[in-house]
């Protein structure tokens, strides 16, 4: 079988969902490559800042290396603006939504919501309320948050900081996003229970 015959997914047959079965799940093991040609193409985003987008990303993941963060993190704060091209107003929902299937919780609750957390730094230069990340104060990801937004995004715009480069991050993509998702030891309860809305 080349393809499938069916022209509505309510035809199709046994053997034709096994068959786009076996194909899609060739396809998804090149998913951590086309993390990584994603990650590149932020080199030539939005410009303003002292830093592109990519050098953002990278020092963001080089300062949470430093700082000793394991590796789900590590790579979380690598891809944490990845939307900032296709969802620009909702880039960290986007990038947690491209993560969350093989990271604990924790990291997907904290992509999710650094951007909200980020306007702690500028809000109030647009009359908005720099506190408004205080709704999640007793969440138990909030400090984490906190610690994310302030030690590696918002401090990541510096062209002099010794950063490193994608391919020193490129087995740390590969190994994280070859896992076999949605794997509730990986996800641990957060498999079971919502982690944005806990």
């Amino acid at each position: 079988m080349k393809q499938v015959n069916f022209v509505s997914m309510k035809e199709g047959t046994c053997a034709e969902y096994h068959f786009l079965e076996h194909l899609e799940s060739e396809f998804n093991t090149a998913l951590p490559e086309r993390i990584l040609s994603a990650l590149a193409g932020l080199e030539s985003t939005l410009s303003g800042y002292r830093v592109n987008r990519l050098e953002h990303s990278l020092q963001a993941a080089t300062r949470a290396e430093v700082d000793g963060a394991d590796e789900e993190m590590i790579v979380g704060a690598l891809i944490h603006d990845l939307g900032d091209e296709l969802a620009p107003y909702n880039h960290s929902q986007y990038a947690a939504s491209i993560i969350r299937p093989y990271v604990r919780g924790e990291v997907t609750w904290v992509i999710h919501h650094h951007g909200l957390f980020q306007r702690f730094y500028y809000a109030h230069h647009f009359g908005g309320d720099p506190n408004e990340r205080d709704r999640y104060k007793d969440h138990p990801c909030y400090e984490l948050c906190v610690r994310f937004c302030e030690r590696w995004d918002q401090a990541s715009f510096d062209p002099n900081y010794p950063t490193s480069d994608l391919a020193h991050f490129a087995p740390m993509v590969r190994r994280i996003f070859s896992r076999k998702p949605f794997q509730p030891e990986i996800l641990g309860n957060e498999y079971r229970l919502d982690p944005l809305t806990a």
